[in-house]
C-alpha cells in the first residue's frame, strides 16, 4: 500500500481570518488521522497573506494533542531563520510530549521576503552554502558533540536523554537532495514548487546516499498539489482559487485564497492565462479516479516512496472531502504502515 500524507499550508480562505484557518487546520488534521493519513506536516511562511503558518512547533504539538495516530511534523522548519540549538530544543520537547509521532522536516528557504527575513535573522549574515554547517550544529547539539575545540563544545539542547525525531530534508533542487543523501537522511520534494525536477532529484538521492547508521536506507516523500471531487468539472473549478492565488503571489500582490467564482470571473490576460495554464499542468486534478491514476503515474516515474498531498481550495468542507476521497481510492483505511 502506498502511503499518503497531507501538507497544510493553512490557506486563509476569502473572507475568512487567519485564526478561521488555524481552526480548519485543527479539523482537517482530525479527519486525515480519522482517514488512515500516515503524515500531516505544517509549512514555514512570515508575512505572507493567505497563509496562517508561522510557528510550525507551536501547530505541531497542538495538533499532536488534537489526534491519536498520525505522525505530525514540519513541512518544514525554515533552518535559516533559526538557532540550530533553538529548533533542536523544540523538538526535543515535542518528542518528549509525543514519542514516536513528531518528524522534523528542514528546509533553507527563508519562506518569506527578504525583507522579513532579515527581521526574522535580526540582521545575522547567512551564507548561501551555510545550510549544511546549520544542520551539522543542529545535530551535534542534539547528541552528536562538538570537537574539544569548538566554542559550543559544553552545549547540549535540552531536555537531556531523549532523541531528536527523525529529520527530513526538503527541497525542490538537486541541492536537497545532495543534502539528504550526505547526511544519510530522508527527502521530501516539492514537486508542487518543481513538477519537472522530481524524477532527477530523486533518482540523485538515492545513487549518493550515505547511511548515516547501520540499516538506513533511502526514503524519498514526493509533495503534490491535488484536488479531487465528485465530477472532473468540479475539481477544474475549486483549482482556479489556487491558480488565482499563485498568480497574483507572483504579480507581488499576495492575498487570501479567493473563491471559484471569483477566479472565473476575472479577467485573465494572456499572460496570467498562460501562468495558470502551466500551474494546473503541475497539478493533479479529476475524480477519485482520475487522481488515483495520476499519482500511481508520478509515483513510477520517480520511485516515491510515499506522497504527501498539498490541497489548497476555498471551501473547507470540499478540501475535506478531496482527501476523503483520495483516502477512498487508496484503501488508507486498511493500511496505515509509515516508515519513520
Amino acid at each position: 500500500m502506498l502511503p499518503l500524507s497531507v501538507l497544510d499550508l493553512t490557506p486563509v480562505p476569502a473572507g475568512a481570518t487567519d485564526a478561521d484557518a488555524i481552526r480548519n487546520s485543527v479539523d482537517l488534521a482530525r479527519h486525515a488521522d480519522r482517514l488512515g493519513y500516515a503524515r500531516y506536516w505544517v509549512a514555514e511562511h512570515h508575512n505572507t497573506p493567505g497563509m496562517a503558518c508561522p510557528a510550525p512547533p507551536i501547530m505541531i504539538g497542538h495538533l499532536a494533542q488534537a489526534t491519536e495516530r498520525i505522525r505530525v511534523g514540519s513541512g518544514g522548519v525554515m533552518l535559516p531563520n533559526h538557532s540550530p540549538l533553538h529548533v533542536a530544543e523544540s523538538f526535543r520537547v515535542l518528542e518528549a510530549l509525543h514519542p514516536g509521532r513528531i518528524d522534523l522536516g528542514i528546509g533553507r528557504a527563508p519562506g518569506t521576503d527578504s525583507t522579513t527575513a532579515f527581521a526574522l535573522r535580526r540582521g545575522a549574515p547567512q551564507q548561501a552554502n551555510d545550510f549544511p554547517n546549520q544542520l551539522a550544529e543542529l545535530f551535534a547539539f542534539a547528541g552528536g558533540g562538538f570537537p574539544e575545540d569548538h566554542p559550543f563544545r559544553t552545549v547540549q539542547a535540552e531536555p537531556a536523554g531523549l532523541p531528536l525525531p527523525p529529520v527530513w530534508i526538503l527541497g525542490s533542487s538537486d541541492y536537497g537532495a545532495q543534502v539528504a543523501a550526505a547526511f544519510g537522511l530522508g527527502f521530501a520534494f516539492a514537486r508542487h514548487l518543481n513538477p519537472r525536477g522530481a524524477a532527477d532529484a530523486m533518482r540523485l538521492y538515492r545513487e549518493q546516499f550515505q547511511p548515516s547508521k547501520e540499516g538506513a536506507v533511502p526514503y524519498a516523500i514526493l509533495t503534490v498539489s491535488a484536488i479531487c471531487a465528485d465530477r472532473a468539472e468540479r475539481a477544474e473549478e475549486l483549482s482556479l482559487s489556487l491558480g488565482l492565488g499563485v498568480v497574483r503571489m507572483r504579480q507581488g500582490r499576495p492575498g487570501q485564497l479567493p473563491t471559484p467564482e471569483e477566479a472565473a470571473a476575472h479577467d485573465w490576460t494572456d499572460a496570467e492565462a498562460d501562468q495558470l495554464r502551466r500551474y494546473r499542468r503541475a497539478q493533479v486534478l479529476g475524480t477519485p479516479a482520475d487522481v488515483r491514476d495520476g499519482i500511481i503515474e508520478l509515483v513510477s516515474d520517480t520511485g516515491a516512496d510515499e506522497v504527501m498531498l498539498m490541497t489548497s481550495v476555498h471551501d473547507h468542507v470540499e478540501r475535506k472531502r478531496s482527501y476523503e476521497l483520495i483516502a477512498d481510492a487508496f484503501g488508507l483505511a486498511t493500511s496505515t504502515a509509515v516508515a519513520a
